[in-house]
């Protein structure tokens, strides 16, 4: 499938870039987005992105961009407790990516100004910082005692202790640092009626590597690399 991908935006590359009647007006030479991105690697909202672009020559952009995403491995299962809380069985460790991308875009087919949809193809990647985080559970001291820690496989082998998951962010001052790098290729549909002002969404798939394997849940299989389709939906101005 990414290999098709590939494919077909290279021939959408090889394709002038035309108008809808007069686009004159409609031309500008940089632009602001930000957005909320669902990914196959996240859950109901993967992540958050950031991107800057300026115009290099007609109809091509470059593009500079920070995404910001938690990576779930597929064997993660929310469990309820016996107190109704809930955790994720067997996850040891948060996976945060924090991404860096430099790309091209190039514009395919470009709106007239109030209607239409704007199509771009684009093509990004840069350095990935990982930050692995424990995962904190509560479990029970006592009748009447509960304290946090962080989900340890060799020691909490009996999911009816765990009265459910620790605080957002807890252990966050334990994480660790994992380097990688990702790519990104996809098509960018823009809807924006107005000519200051860009809303629309974004397609395509993202590959994603690290330098080692990233534990997630020890008891299942795990990777250092992190294949992945996604749909952004932004908003943002341009000038």
């Amino acid at each position: 499938m990414l290999r098709t991908l590939f494919i077909g935006l290279a021939m959408f590359a090889t394709i002038p870039a035309f108008s809808q009647g007069s686009g004159g007006d409609y031309e500008y030479s940089s632009e602001i987005i930000w957005g909320i991105n669902k990914n196959t690697n996240g859950g109901l909202i993967g992540g958050f992105i950031l991107k800057y672009g300026r115009a290099v020559k007609d109809n091509y952009f470059e593009t500079f961009g920070l995404e910001l995403s938690n990576v779930k491995h597929p064997k993660e299962v929310r469990t309820q407790s016996i107190t109704g809380n809930s955790f994720i069985w067997g996850k040891q460790n948060y996976l945060y990516a924090i991404r860096l991308q430099y790309g091209r875009e190039k514009i395919l087919f470009r709106k007239a100004p109030q209607q239409g949809v704007q199509i771009n193809a684009f093509l990004a990647g840069g350095p990935t910082v990982g930050v692995v985080t424990p995962y904190y559970i509560t479990v029970q001291t006592s009748l009447i005692e509960s304290t946090s820690v962080p989900f340890n496989p060799n020691v909490h082998t009996n999911r009816r202790s765990i009265l459910g998951a620790g605080t957002l962010f807890q252990g966050l001052g334990e994480s660790q640092i994992k380097l990688g790098g990702n790519v990104k290729t996809g098509l960018n549909f823009e809807f924006g009626t107005f000519k200051r002002h860009v809303t629309g969404f974004e397609v395509g798939f993202m590959l994603e590597a690290f330098t080692e394997d990233i534990i997630i849940v020890p008891n299942a299989e795990n990777r250092n690399i992190y294949p992945s389709a996604f749909i952004t939906l932004f908003y943002g101005s341009r000038r």
